[in-house]
């Protein structure tokens, strides 16, 4: 006689909302070096994406047990994340906090805290609500034939190793593309709203972002340059593999010109030339009434000088922007 038996999982709910927040934590473990708990922070961030948003809105709007069979509950939690997800992400983007790891993650905790609660509440006023019932049943081993215990043990071994390998893969990850990312982004944090349109002194301010992904320690630092000279420069800052830095840096122009390269050098401790660069073109005018036409003074080089606190710098052979 084979061993069956039912398994009720009348907890499901708080056991999704249990998972989300050991995710929340984990997430916070591993930002501050913890590498060893990053493979966790897959195996939960998988369900938490694609599964868990949609199984929650699923028991919300069908709390019923004859409403929808286990199949298609199933099948439907995953179709929902897919749609409930990118509709989350759409509307970070518009809110000050942008498309990132964190408001992403305190983004679709909430909503799957609040659509479990309600899908709680309805199902305490139904008579039969819906709760995940796994049947399982098994062959006593003394009543299998040779060849099935030779499957089962077969069986058994892949299982085993296909999770084995699933462990190692995430846990030693094979080393990419080693590059570092740089990046330039608005006063807001987004890749819009850039300064433009500048007066003669205007400070305009922008964040600038490096990712290493070198799979090593780097120590980095970037200077702003303008028409050859340069506006500002960081301290150097050291990133381990996987770590971001990101500063807000204003830089002003005196001169008034249009079409001025404004140019984001970032550079390894060392080098003597710009390892990533970016640039944005501004206008510098003085504001003045009318249609009045504006003389353009002559360049520091005619008056024989530099500006007040830039110093000269030889042009970087640099003829594109690159964007990682």
């Amino acid at each position: 006689m084979s061993i069956s038996r039912n398994y009720h999982l009348k907890w499901d709910l708080a056991l999704v909302d249990g998972l989300c927040l050991a995710l929340a934590g984990v997430t916070a473990a591993s930002g501050t070096g913890a590498a060893w708990l990053r493979p966790l922070r897959v195996i939960l961030g998988l369900p938490f994406v694609l599964f868990f948003p949609g199984y929650v809105l699923i028991a919300a709007l069908f709390p019923g047990r004859k409403a929808l069979d286990g199949l298609e509950r199933t099948a439907l939690s995953f179709g929902l994340s897919i749609a409930v997800v990118p509709l989350v992400g759409l509307g970070l983007n518009y809110t000050p906090w942008g498309i990132r790891l964190t408001p992403i993650l305190v983004s679709l905790t909430l909503f799957t805290l609040v659509v479990s609660a309600a899908a709680y509440w309805r199902r305490r006023g139904l008579d039969d609500p819906y709760y995940p019932v796994f049947h399982l049943s098994v062959p006593r081993w003394s009543e299998m034939g040779r060849a099935d215990r030779i499957l089962s043990l077969v069986l058994a071994a892949a299982v085993l190793f296909a999770a084995g390998s699933i462990v190692y893969v995430v846990g030693s990850p094979k080393t990419g593309e080693k590059f570092t990312e740089f990046y330039v982004l608005g006063p807001g944090g987004k890749a819009a709203d850039y300064p433009r349109d500048l007066a003669p002194g205007q400070n305009a301010p922008v964040i600038v972002g490096v990712v290493n992904h070198e799979y090593a320690p780097v120590t980095y630092y970037v200077e702003v340059t303008a028409g050859g000279w340069v506006k500002d420069r960081t301290a150097p800052f050291q990133l381990t593999g996987g770590q971001k830095w990101e500063r807000e840096i204003v830089f002003s122009v005196y001169r008034p010109q249009e079409n001025l390269k404004v140019e984001f050098l970032l550079f390894r401790l060392g080098d003597t030339r710009p390892y990533r660069s970016l640039h944005l073109w501004v206008n510098v005018a003085p504001k003045l009434p009318g249609n009045a036409a504006v003389q353009l003074p002559p360049s520091p080089e005619v008056l024989g000088g530099p500006q007040p606190g830039n110093r000269k710098l030889k042009a970087p052979s640099i003829t594109r922007a690159v964007y990682r």
